[in-house]
């Protein structure tokens, strides 16, 4: 294999990408171009051309010995799944942390919050549920276990959050007719 063919094989990662998206990339510019027959037919054989180029590659670096698929995407839950995983975890929990206290600002400011009081609530028990289904279990825990730990207490502190901010947030008023 010569240095020209490996520089090349560095688009196979990505070939499919640019040959899927492309026309769709030069549909949207072609919506921007102003409504002239001859600046319409000329962008749009440029795509053409372009995406047809491109495709060139598919062929000529087709390894047909090789087995599987080819020039699929890298997805990295395969080298970076414990990141990952714990990345998600973090993340539902500063969710939930910001959650309730959007809720207690709004309790302080006396805003109607009744509403995302009682979805927080409802929501939070569902995910405790999962989280706790997940805990019991789940494959691999010993990678996110205390970051699923961590989780859990927070749902369950905004679960107990909720109950309390609806205690104090005054039932939504009622007209009586005359």
């Amino acid at each position: 294999m010569n240095l020209h063919s490996m520089e090349m094989d560095r688009w196979s990662p990505i070939i499919l990408t640019l040959v899927t998206f492309i026309p769709l990339a030069g549909a949207l510019l072609l919506l921007s171009l102003p409504r002239r027959d001859r600046d319409i037919r000329v962008f749009s054989l440029v795509v053409t051309l372009l995406t047809f180029v491109l495709s060139l590659h598919l062929p000529v670096h087709f390894h047909r010995a090789q087995t599987g698929f080819q020039y699929e995407l890298d997805h990295p839950s395969a080298s970076r799944h414990t990141e990952m995983l714990n990345y998600l975890m973090n993340s539902y929990i500063g969710c939930v942390d910001d959650a309730s206290d959007l809720i207690q600002e709004g309790i302080e400011k006396q805003q109607n919050v009744r509403a995302g009081v009682d979805l927080m609530a409802n929501k939070a028990k569902e995910f405790l549920e999962t989280l706790k289904k997940i805990s019991a279990d789940g494959k691999e825990i010993e990678i996110y276990k205390l970051n699923l730990d961590d989780a859990i207490e927070g749902t369950q502190d905004a679960i107990n959050d909720a109950e309390k901010a609806k205690k104090s947030v005054a039932p939504p008023p009622t007209r009586r007719k005359n």
